[in-house]
């Protein structure tokens, strides 16, 4: 599932979440179940943003130290906003291992409030939804699906940045297609497509049969300014959009006859 975003903004009356990271998984379980809320959120972030501005890198990694010993969702949450780039990484023994991100003054009032909007966002779309948040692998979450389903999977970009929680390989994305296609549904699944230096093979390799989408996008990860670049981001479904939305295309055969084959 990723961050979810793509879940929040869809917003179906139906839905579930699934990811191998447990850390995002008990963080929005929490949220569900009211464990913790926006008021929560705020007080923390407000507590933990005036030692962070106290004490800048040696309270960061303080936190870092105890969430990988606790797990607690709220350190999880701090960490994720105040780390290098805001990104999501483990080592291989599962430890959050993003250094600092060098801001000390960081939480912001302007910036609590961002997050606490965005806590409050997912309340308000939860109230009357049925969302379930798993923690299992693609492969167990794939076969739930029906024909009457809509799979969108968000899996680690390969040949790129794989290793957020666990790696990812060919394998892997071999092994997603086949998932994909035994469950004869529609599918959407995003990817990379190429950057100003090369391409993603596997999408001739693995998934060429399949409709795709690109739009460019501005990725601000990268120490120096040089290094962040436009990439184009690819959708691929096994449909395209016609008149009628409940059909799917040709292009269903093609990337089934594929799977096959892999």
């Amino acid at each position: 599932m990723g961050s979810a975003v793509v879940g929040l903004n869809v917003a179906p009356k139906r839905a579930i979440f699934a990811d191998l990271n447990p850390h995002i998984i008990n963080f929005y379980n929490m949220l569900k179940s009211k464990e913790l809320n926006s008021f929560i959120v705020a007080e923390y972030l407000r507590e933990q943003g005036a030692l962070l501005a106290e004490k800048d890198d040696e309270h960061y990694y303080y936190i870092r130290e105890r969430f990988n010993q606790n797990h607690d969702p709220l350190d999880f949450l701090f960490l994720n906003r105040s780390c290098f780039n805001g990104m999501i990484r483990f080592n291989k023994s599962n430890d959050f291992n993003v250094p600092y991100g060098h801001k000390p003054r960081r939480f912001a009032q302007a910036y609590i409030t961002k997050i606490v909007n965005q806590v409050r966002h997912f309340e308000d779309v939860l109230r009357g939804n049925d969302w379930t948040f798993i923690c299992q692998s693609f492969e167990d979450t794939i076969e739930l699906a029906d024909g009457n389903s809509f799979v969108y999977c968000d899996p680690p970009y390969i040949g790129r940045h794989v290793d957020y929680f666990d790696s990812w390989d060919e394998v892997q994305e071999a092994r997603l297609y086949r998932c994909l296609y035994k469950v004869k549904t529609r599918f959407m699944l995003s990817t990379w497509d190429h950057n100003q230096y090369r391409g993603n093979q596997y999408i001739s390799l693995i998934w060429n049969s399949c409709h795709k989408i690109t739009k460019e996008h501005f990725y601000f990860v990268g120490a120096k300014e040089e290094n962040r670049n436009a990439m184009m981001e690819a959708l691929l479904t096994n449909y395209t959009t016609t008149g009628n939305t409940n059909k799917t295309s040709p292009r269903h055969t093609a990337c089934e006859q594929r799977a096959l084959a892999l």
